[in-house]
């Protein structure tokens, strides 16, 4: 695969799994309701979160509420709200520059060196988004597998498992992850970077053609 074609691969990529972190924060299925164990099926479904709570009906009414209070929340809640808005942030960032950097576009294309550290630094950002997003969706499915398998009175058909913003995010964290390691493939090599210093540092005074002087002698004529 060419240098600009795995570019465009990596930048794809990683740009599909930023808009599948964007889905999966805003999403309300972090964690639902559980009906492993003797459960009775109920006509609600609960689902929760980063920044509202639902509740399904068998009817297909749902019914959805914003979280009160910020200071009011666990900690994995406000933790991973953090971290996802970083991801995005940084992931944001990391589109703008790729475009810059990426052979494939006009800017910059008189330096290649530089647009190529560019397109790496691009590449950066997206592997740091993509890691904020796996330790948010991470650190959050630690806490529900921490509640569903503790000691307590609660009986398991009324505990919460995985949602399915948790695999979102997944997914979405692996493809950032990928776009980004691609894009980091374009820094130049230690030749391309010595030939473009060489090129540099040649002074660029055009030397004149030499005068050609003829050698043969001038014939005069005598006048009578």
């Amino acid at each position: 695969m060419g240098g600009g074609a795995r570019e465009l691969a990596g930048y794809l990529a990683a740009l599909g799994g930023w808009v599948a972190a964007v889905a999966a924060a805003v999403l309300p299925q972090w964690r639902q309701s559980s009906y492993a164990g003797d459960a009775i099926i109920t006509a609600v479904g609960l689902h929760e979160g980063l920044w509202m709570s639902c509740a399904a009906q068998s009817t297909g009414q749902v019914q959805c509420r914003l979280h009160d209070s910020l200071l009011s929340l666990d900690v994995h809640i406000q933790t991973s709200r953090a971290l996802m808005v970083i991801s995005l942030l940084l992931g944001f960032f990391g589109i703008i520059v790729s475009v810059v950097g990426m052979k494939c576009t006009k800017v910059g294309e008189e330096d290649p060196v530089t647009k190529s550290r560019i397109a790496v630094a691009g590449g950066v950002l997206f592997i740091l988004s993509g890691l904020c997003t796996l330790a948010a969706v991470s650190l959050y499915a630690a806490q529900v597998t921490y509640e569903f398998f503790r000691e307590s009175t609660v009986p398991i058909n009324a505990r919460y498992e995985f949602g399915s913003a948790l695999f979102v995010g997944w997914g979405a964290a692996s493809l950032t992850v990928l776009g980004g390691s691609l894009l980091c493939c374009s820094c130049p090599a230690k030749e391309q970077r010595g030939q473009q210093y060489y090129r540099q540092s040649q002074p660029s005074t055009a030397r004149e053609p030499p005068v050609k002087m003829s050698s043969s002698p001038i014939r005069g004529e005598q006048c009578l």
